[in-house]
């Protein structure tokens, strides 16, 4: 009897859309840009030679309305593995590991450790930035959150994309590497492939590149092509060439493992470009909850699977990535979670042209000068918070001022233009790099504000219809009151369930 139940059992795994271990499961490949822009892309009518990123668009879906998980770096990621608003999840902003608790709660289930409950081995290769005890605080490894296999730095490569010092393996410093970050992260990933993984099982990469995030380096012989190797926008478009030569030896290599039509590739930013001129005519750039700080590229490839050479202008985002690979694979999403994200496999799979979410596409970002938005459609609304942090304005000032001194010491003619392109981009002169890290310290994200955060009131929202003005210039809230107030009314009632969840790092430690 109880051989003949287990027979049964098994032919219902056999008759699954795609069995639960083995592989016959699809592998699973998320590409991730940092600070790259929506118009960045050759396939997005950007300046920069992209053929493995074009290609690799035109063997499956490209979408043109698609959007990180916040307008920084660490929320957005967060956001992207879980599903959820990254607030939920424990981070708030950009995470400091020298000075901040604040981690990725080991709590939260993990788009790896899903697939891994499913028979996927499950590496992560790149830039981390969730947390980690690289610099001495207790929080955990990446181990910890579903991942076998790890090369990684916990922030942005050092001293820059050339020859970085600060990547770790498995919980083992690697030291100084001869090479350029997005050559080096895919060197790994193909090793693994050779010679760690499971090859009985599907897999999971998620590949996190360091470029074009600033401080910005690639090969002269690359730079070249967009302008003099001491051109930052030249140098900048660089990084994404060099991205794109990496992404094209991984994509290569699946490739030659005959594995090609069995693998979903998704590819992506984690948020909007530093520089005006790579996001074509949308509002705002990275930090900014208009279009310009959170509009990115997104890609979606599975052969065989997924139409070759389609387009869709749905609004989508990082935060529907896992529920949407859960649907691909036939997997259950994590039960008693609560997702923010949508299920976008009836578009990827030509079943619809739109899809139903539950609550809107939306962003909640409380250091942004803008710390609301949501999506509805064509609309798109904007809120602002009443009041600000204490932050000592004074000394932000002087050391704005310093910068300007510096650079002008140095030649530089127009001294507050250059410091307000190279807050983001960071500076070639020592002194001014150093007092841009002292300006950051006192921008960044503190504990002591999380209180503040969760009694914060907004005052004052903007409605913009995308359809007609997608630099988002007009403000059509008084057009327009029946939609403004209904968005008004869901963006709040959003906002105060998704921060009432989010720890209190000032009081409390997971």
């Amino acid at each position: 009897m109880i051989r003949n139940l287990s027979i049964k059992i098994l032919l219902l795994l056999l008759l699954l859309p795609f069995p639960l271990y083995g592989t016959g499961s699809p592998n699973v490949v998320v590409l991730l840009a940092d600070d790259l822009g929506w118009k960045d892309l050759r396939c997005y009518g950007g300046p920069v030679k992209t053929p493995a990123l074009d290609r690799l668009a035109g063997s499956g879906m490209l979408f043109t309305d698609f959007h990180s998980g916040a307008a920084v770096c660490s929320p957005s990621r967060a956001t992207l593995l879980t599903g959820r608003h990254h607030i939920r999840t424990g981070v708030y902003s950009w995470i400091s590991d020298n000075d901040q608790d604040v981690h990725l709660l080991q709590s939260e289930v993990t788009l790896a450790e899903i697939l891994k409950e499913h028979g996927y081995v499950t590496a992560h290769f790149g830039k981390w930035h969730l947390g980690a005890p690289f610099r001495g605080r207790d929080k955990p490894w990446i181990d910890e959150h579903g991942f076998d296999y790890w090369f990684a730095t916990d922030l942005n490569a050092a001293p820059s994309h050339r020859n970085p010092v600060n990547f770790w393996r498995n919980r083992e410093r690697v030291g100084e590497l001869e090479g350029y970050a997005c050559q080096l992260v895919v060197d790994d990933a193909i090793r693994w492939l050779d010679e760690e993984r499971n090859p009985d099982s599907p897999f999971f990469l998620n590949v996190w590149f360091h470029e074009p995030h600033a401080p910005i380096a690639a090969p002269d012989e690359i730079v070249e092509d967009y302008g003099g190797t001491t051109d930052p926008a030249a140098i900048y478009s660089g990084t994404i060439d060099n991205t794109d030569r990496a992404i094209e030896r991984l994509l290569e290599k699946l490739k030659a493992m005959g594995i090609e039509e069995d693998t979903l590739v998704i590819y992506s930013s984690d948020n909007g470009s530093y520089r005006r001129d790579r996001v074509g005519e949308l509002r705002g750039t990275k930090g900014s909850n208009f279009e310009g700080g959170i509009r990115v590229p997104g890609i979606f490839s599975w052969p065989g699977k997924i139409s070759e050479r389609q387009i869709t202008d749905e609004p989508a985002g990082l935060i529907d990535i896992l529920p949407t690979v859960c649907e691909l694979l036939g997997i259950d999403p994590p039960k008693g979670v609560s997702l923010d994200g949508a299920d976008l496999s009836p578009i990827l799979l030509g079943e619809a042209d739109s899809i139903t979410r539950h609550q809107p596409l939306a962003w909640i970002l409380p250091l942004s000068g803008n710390p609301l938005a949501l999506r509805d459609g064509k609309w798109s609304l904007i809120g602002y918070r009443t009041g600000e942090f204490p932050r000592d304005r004074e000394a932000m000032t002087a050391l704005l001022q310093q910068m300007e001194a510096v650079l002008r010491e140095n030649g530089v003619s127009d001294p507050t233009t250059e410091v307000k392109a190279k807050l983001f981009e960071g500076f070639d002169n020592p002194e001014a790099e150093r007092l841009r890290g002292a300006y950051i310290r006192h921008n960044q994200f503190q504990e002591s504000w999380i209180p503040a955060i969760k009694t914060m009131t907004y005052d004052r929202f903007e409605l913009y219809d995308l359809s007609e003005d997608l630099a988002q210039k007009n403000n059509v809230a008084v057009q327009h009151p029946e939609v403004f107030q209904r968005l008004k009314k869901q963006l709040l009632e959003l906002t105060a369930n998704v921060v009432a969840e989010g720890p209190d790092w000032s009081q409390q430690k997971e």
